[in-house]
C-alpha cells in the first residue's frame, strides 16, 4: 500500500445482496412457482444471473423445495455470474448448482465462499476472486436468462427503475438484461427461446438464431401502491430534468422475452407485433390502469396461443404458494444450512 486517504467520513460496506427469507411474501413466492414452472422448467435455463430483490430470493428458496418437486435439479440453475447471494446457500447444499462466478464479494458470505472452493473461484491464499468485467461479458455473451425486479414497466414493455429525479440503481442490468447480437455458441434454452421470437422471420428471414431469456419480475402495485404498469416511464420526465441525450430506459422492449406479476406470465416474444404485445402486457397489469384497459376477449386468445399463461394455466395450486415452501424462513435458517459458516452482518441477527 503506497497511499491511504482518510475519507470525510464513515464508508461502510452494505450487504446490498442480503434479503430476509422472513420478509418474503406469499405473492411472491407465487410469483416464484410461476417462473420455476412456466421458464426456468419450461426452457431449461442453465447458465443465469438474478437481479437483487425478494422475488428472485423466493426462486433461490424455493430450488430446494418446489423446484426438487419439479424435478428439475441438474436441468436448471446450474450455473451463475452472480455476488454470492445468501439465500442461493439452501440451493448450492441440496446440490443444484454447480458454479458460480462473482462480480464481488457480499458482506458475511466470506467463510463459506472460501469452504466452497468447488462452487466458487478460490485464489491460492484460500479468498474468492471475482472479476466484475468478466463477470458482465458473461451477462452478455454467456448467460441464458437475466431475471429481476423492476420499478416500473410502461404499455409497451420498456422497463425503467429509474423515477423523476434520480435512478434508483440499474447495476448490471443493462448489460445483463439485453440480446447480445454477437453471440453464437448455442444452448437448449437460447435456441428455445429464438425458434419462439414471434418476429424473427421478418427480420433474418428462415435463418436460425436463439435468444436471450430476459424476464422482470413485478408485483402490479410496489410500496405505497404505487403502480408498475405506466403509461409512460419516469425516465423520460428524469431525461427532462437532468437535461440528458436519452431517457434512462434500463430493459427495452424488444430484449424483454417475459413478464411475471402474480397474474401470470405474459411471454412477450412470442407476440408477433407491438399491438399483441400491448395486449399481453394489459392481461397481466392487475388493476393498474393499464390492466384495467385489458380486452377479456383478448386475453382469451393470448392465453390459446400461450402468448400468456396464468397461475391456473400452468396448473399451480394456489394453496400451496405459501411460506411453508421456503427452505430457510430465516436468516438463522440460512446459518444453519451453511454449518455455521455464514456470518449474517448485525442488523439481521435477531437470536
Amino acid at each position: 500500500v503506497d497511499f491511504v486517504i482518510e475519507a470525510p467520513k464513515p464508508f461502510y460496506v452494505e450487504p446490498l445482496f442480503t434479503r430476509d427469507p422472513a420478509l418474503i411474501t406469499d405473492v411472491q413466492i407465487l410469483m416464484a412457482m410461476m417462473a420455476l414452472k412456466g421458464i426456468y422448467g419450461e426452457y431449461g435455463v442453465q447458465s443465469m444471473n438474478h437481479g437483487i430483490g425478494f422475488a428472485t430470493a423466493a426462486i433461490e428458496l424455493l430450488l430446494p423445495t418446489y423446484g426438487e418437486e419439479l424435478g428439475l435439479k441438474g436441468k436448471v440453475c446450474s450455473y451463475f455470474a452472480l455476488n454470492p447471494h445468501p439465500t442461493l446457500i439452501p440451493a448450492i447444499e441440496s446440490g443444484f448448482v454447480k458454479s458460480i462466478h462473482c462480480f464481488g464479494g457480499e458482506l458475511g458470505m466470506e467463510e463459506y465462499v472460501q469452504a466452497r472452493s468447488d462452487i466458487f473461484f478460490i485464489g491460492p491464499d484460500g479468498t474468492m476472486r471475482s472479476n466484475r468485467a468478466n463477470a458482465q461479458v458473461a451477462g452478455l455473451y454467456a448467460m441464458d436468462m437475466f431475471i429481476g425486479g423492476t420499478l416500473q414497466i410502461d404499455k409497451h414493455g420498456n422497463s425503467s427503475t429509474a423515477t423523476a429525479n434520480r435512478i434508483a440503481g440499474f447495476g448490471g442490468a443493462c448489460n445483463m438484461g439485453c440480446d447480445a447480437k454477437g453471440r453464437r455458441h448455442s444452448s437448449e434454452a437460447w435456441l428455445k427461446c429464438g425458434s419462439e421470437y414471434g418476429v424473427q422471420e421478418e427480420q433474418i428471414g428462415p435463418m436460425v438464431r436463439g435468444k436471450k431469456l430476459v424476464v422482470q419480475m413485478v408485483e402490479t402495485f410496489g410500496d405505497k401502491l404505487v403502480p408498475a404498469f405506466v403509461d409512460e416511464l419516469d425516465a423520460l420526465k428524469l431525461q427532462e430534468n437532468a437535461n440528458l441525450d436519452l431517457p434512462p430506459v434500463m430493459i427495452y422492449s424488444d430484449d424483454l422475452t417475459h413478464i411475471v406479476t402474480e397474474e401470470g406470465i405474459a411471454y412477450m416474444h412470442k407476440c408477433s407485433n407491438m399491438q399483441e404485445k400491448m395486449a399481453a402486457i394489459r392481461a397481466v397489469a392487475g388493476y393498474t390502469d393499464i390492466g384495467l384497459q385489458e380486452n377479456p376477449n383478448e386475453t382469451k386468445a393470448l392465453r390459446e396461443k400461450g402468448i400468456v399463461k396464468t397461475p391456473a394455466d400452468l396448473g399451480i395450486d394456489l394453496a400451496k404458494a405459501n411460506r411453508s415452501l421456503l427452505a430457510a424462513k430465516n436468516i438463522k435458517d440460512l446459518v444453519d444450512w451453511s454449518g455455521g459458516l455464514y456470518n449474517p452482518p448485525a442488523r439481521f441477527r435477531n437470536w
